[in-house]
């Protein structure tokens, strides 16, 4: 069972998945690439434990085709927020994975997905909820995918500190996997030399000394 934040990564990561199947649905939101995975037979909702053959959400955001496909669609019910958000409805669904973005993660594994420095650029949404959910949920997990950098190439998204002034979404208590086109950072468990190590791995390659720095000036050894 999928969750799928909202933004271009959690979008593409759904053209990837024409190759699985019975993939069910329990999202905040859901766009036009579910729809193409249910007419590929990808999402029927199946082997879900919570709604079975249902996909469960809150809002809908995308194109006419989107809505056509909603409207009258006994195989889609919209529940309010408070209730597919609610971590104790979410650990119900076994097997499920939340995918959501971020602006910055730093090398503790604390992630914000809602400000540029000072200046809101997002809400916080469902990320939190999801998080926590999938973690009390049969072999559940929770995944913040980002791109490595920002700005073409000049900022990285993997950073020693978050801006000053930018606030945390998620915290490292919550955070599991992070994930970039450079690999997988598993940080469950893991001490901050040990998240600082993975979360260099998958930095741009730019950007690995300059962390690497930053990170022996605060733990001395890595």
């Amino acid at each position: 069972t999928l969750q799928l934040g909202i933004g271009a990564i959690p979008d593409a990561v759904l053209t990837f998945l024409k190759n699985k199947k019975d993939l069910g649905i329990h999202s905040e939101m859901i766009s036009d690439g579910v729809v193409e995975l249910v007419e590929a037979g990808v999402i029927n909702n199946s082997k879900k434990t919570l709604h079975k053959g249902k996909s469960i959400v809150s809002f809908l955001m995308g194109t006419r085709k989107l809505y056509d496909y909603v409207n009258d669609n006994p195989s889609v019910e919209i529940y309010p927020v408070d209730y597919v958000n609610d971590p104790r409805v979410i650990s119900k669904n076994e097997n499920i994975v939340s995918i959501n973005s971020a602006i910055q993660v730093d090398l503790m594994g604390q992630v914000n997905a809602e400000t540029i420095g000072t200046k809101q650029f997002s809400g916080t949404g469902g990320q939190v909820d999801f998080v926590r959910g999938t973690a009390f949920a049969l072999n559940g997990k929770s995944i913040i995918a980002v791109p490595s950098t920002a700005s073409k190439g000049k900022v990285s998204r993997i950073v020693a500190y978050l801006d000053e002034g930018a606030v945390v979404t998620t915290s490292r208590n919550d955070v599991q996997y992070i994930i970039t086109e450079y690999g997988i950072a598993d940080l469950k468990g893991k001490t901050l030399k040990e998240r600082a190590r993975e979360l260099i791995k998958i930095a741009h390659p730019d950007f690995r000394d300059e962390l690497t720095q930053k990170a022996l000036e605060k733990y001395k050894t890595l």
